[in-house]
């Protein structure tokens, strides 16, 4: 078997995979995400696994910033894994991952993010669930009657349409927004991405100083989507939603992806009728002491812990560690191995990275040693995604 980068001419073999592995695409569907295709086979992060000619497996990496506690991490979003029905249980799938967290590393990422098909196949190659995609569900018109909570009327927020040309204002103010609440998870997939997705003809993006929401009719025109939403004042969430709720008339209901702590939740005068679903996705340490070294932390936690830590795919994140937060940042130094040191997989360090209690932890397997509180108090956070890839 022969793993490398794919080619223009192996594009139809490709998508082939696809359509056998997850149902066909769309003639349209293709012709939407042709630009991305083809900067990701220019930029050389589609991998493909042949059996002499024969495509049997392909996987593609996406250079990404995932947000942690308030700092944009490098990292590495796996999508598109596909492999030929006839060609599993081969260990291709294996092989697979292990050439696409070496290529990771290769660009500089020290973390990775996907959303599993298979979880055993990712918990293999060294990923454990670490936070949610969450999307609720309420009536549009809850949306025309929300708390009036707010330091200035919803009316005096500028909002205005946000098209492609506008692609990098709504980045800055999402990244100022991500920044400030110290959120965790959200991905940062640069402007050229925002551009291209603002381009979408049914989509209704707004923008103001503080704030960014785009939405979309469902498919059977009986309510709206709204695909991402972020505020930093109550006044902004406030004038953003009123424009989603002003359809009440002809949606019936609004499906929103939102964090958990979205402000929506608490400006709504009634949350008896939501229903929220999620989606889970899984994070692999690629670098260790880059991770850490890269996120943010509570300003007001002090640690010192020593760890120990087994990871037989990436052995520089292997062995004995001293972890030392402090005023909001952390390191990871080599230290002699501890009689109290904390003892972990490669599972359980991403858990952890990704705020999963230490109690649970623990209890699972994925982490032993009698951890301190304080180590939970380090990573604590409630991780979210908005983005699909």
């Amino acid at each position: 078997m022969e793993i490398r980068c794919l080619a223009d001419e192996d594009r139809d073999a490709q998508f082939d995979l696809r359509a056998r592995a997850f149902g066909p695409m769309s003639a349209a569907d293709r012709d939407r995400v042709r630009p991305l295709v083809e900067q990701d086979y220019a930029a050389g992060n589609v991998l493909g696994i042949f059996d002499g000619a024969r495509l049997i497996a392909s996987g593609r990496y996406m250079p990404i910033e995932q947000w942690w506690h308030g700092a944009a991490v490098p990292a590495g979003g796996v999508a598109s894994v596909y492999v030929a029905p006839e060609d599993r249980g081969r260990g291709v799938g294996t092989r697979l991952m292990t050439a696409l967290i070496e290529l990771i590393a290769e660009r500089g990422r020290p973390l990775s993010v996907l959303y599993p098909a298979t979880a055993p196949l990712y918990r293999r190659a060294g990923y454990e669930h670490g936070g949610a995609q969450h999307w609720v569900s309420f009536r549009t018109e809850a949306l025309r009657s929300l708390d009036g909570a707010g330091r200035e009327p919803a009316g005096t927020v500028k909002v205005r349409r946000a098209g492609p040309a506008d692609a990098a204002e709504v980045v800055a103010v999402v990244r100022a927004v991500h920044a400030a609440a110290g959120d965790a998870g959200p991905l940062d997939r640069g402007e050229a991405f925002v551009r291209w997705f603002l381009d979408s003809p049914d989509l209704f993006a707004y923008l103001a100083d503080d704030g960014f929401i785009a939405y979309y009719w469902n498919d059977d025109r009986s309510g709206l989507v709204v695909d991402i939403a972020v505020a930093g004042s109550a006044a902004t969430a406030r004038a953003l939603w009123s424009l989603v709720g002003s359809g009440s008339s002809t949606a019936e209901t609004v499906r929103a992806r939102i964090s958990p702590h979205d402000p929506i939740l608490w400006l709504l005068r009634d949350r008896t009728d939501e229903r929220v679903t999620r989606s889970s996705w899984m994070l692999r340490i690629i670098d260790a002491p880059a991770a850490i070294a890269a996120r943010g932390f509570p300003v007001g936690v002090a640690a010192e812990v020593p760890l120990i830590v087994h990871d037989a795919l990436r052995p520089g994140n292997a062995g004995s560690w001293r972890l030392i937060v402090a005023g909001g940042r952390g390191r990871l130094e080599r230290a002699p191995q501890s009689a109290a040191a904390v003892r972990m997989t490669e599972r359980g360090l991403a858990a952890l990275y990704a705020g999963v209690p230490v109690a649970t932890l623990s209890r699972s397997g994925l982490l032993d040693g009698g951890a301190p509180a304080v180590l939970g108090a380090a990573f604590a956070t409630t991780p979210f995604m908005l983005d699909d890839f």
